[in-house]
């Protein structure tokens, strides 16, 4: 997901949501479960189909006070997309 005007959701067949027993966000599918680590769940979130890529990455820079992050951001969206997680 290099195309920073993509504006990237969660599959249809995937809903995330927060797990006390796993201590984390998950996201589930009917045939399983997979657990995200904070940096996955702070892309995920924002992977709402409103905001494109460039908004992704500029609201989790401000988020967490940092900069340089597109790289870290479009390489997780690509293997997100490579899974089949978001569209």
């Amino acid at each position: 997901m290099t195309d920073l005007t993509a504006k990237p959701k969660l599959a249809r067949l995937f809903r995330m949501q927060y797990e006390e027993a796993q201590q984390g966000y998950v996201l589930l599918y009917p045939e399983g479960m997979v657990k995200l680590n904070q940096s996955a769940s702070e892309i995920l979130k924002r992977c709402d189909g409103e905001r494109d890529v460039h908004a992704i990455i500029a609201d989790i820079e401000q988020s967490f006070n940092a900069t340089g992050l597109e790289k870290d951001v479009t390489g997780f969206l690509e293997i997100a997309t490579e899974r089949g997680w978001i569209v």
